[in-house]
């Protein structure tokens, strides 16, 4: 999967001479944490909610509240951003992506063309378009934790019950860790009393996983 594929298309991006202000209001109210900014179509920074807080004026400084209000006003985001964007590009796959927002220790990645920006990689693209998906996050139906399945030959008895009982798989998922071979198996039904003991008389040990659909 491309970086292409998940990013946020409609990115929001202000211009250096953007009062700080105006910057902090334009988050707010599209409830976002940051704003890439663009000279001529070209990438020269970006400020974040965590830039503007700590551009604000200590309230134990010693100018007074007019003073403090005229100071921010006349700030902009050029004289706080960030120069130094970590950028992907469209055909950037997932994974390195991923890899390089970790590795700079980053929650979005504007997503480049160039030096234009065509949309936004943020962790919110990755939970809600991957993740959610792949452990079958707010869709319904039940989970099933299932001790020792989660190798091949444990794989291959248990889908094929599954698939004798006409049973869909939403997902399944394989968690690792040391010395255990578990499965974690959500399935397309509210009842699963009848898989459990098929899967139970397989000789498995069957646990009944809750979560929110």
């Amino acid at each position: 999967m491309l970086v292409k594929d998940i990013m946020t298309h409609n990115v929001i991006t202000i211009t250096g001479d953007t009062y700080v202000l105006d910057a902090e209001k334009i988050m707010d109210s599209n409830k976002i944490g940051r704003l890439p900014i663009v000279d001529n179509n070209r990438l020269i920074g970006i400020v974040t909610k965590d830039d503007v807080l700590k551009a604000s004026p200590s309230s134990t400084t010693s100018y007074n509240q007019r003073q403090l209000f005229y100071l921010m006003s006349k700030l902009t985001v050029k004289e706080i951003m960030k120069t130094r964007v970590i950028t992907v590009t469209p055909d950037t796959t997932v994974e390195k992506a991923v890899t390089i927002a970790q590795k700079h220790r980053v929650g979005s990645l504007p997503v480049v063309e160039g030096e234009r920006v065509v949309g936004i990689l943020t962790t919110n693209d990755v939970f809600y378009k991957i993740l959610n998906p792949l452990l079958g996050i707010g869709q319904a139906g039940r989970r099933l934790l299932i001790y020792g399945a989660g190798t091949c030959d444990g794989l291959h008895k248990v889908l094929d019950l599954v698939l004798k009982a006409g049973i869909e798989v939403k997902t399944l998922w394989i968690p690792k860790e040391p010395d255990k071979q578990n499965l974690i198996l959500h399935l397309d039904t509210e009842d699963v009393s009848s898989i459990i003991g098929s899967i139970e008389q397989a000789g498995f040990r069957v646990e009944l996983r809750e979560f929110e659909a």
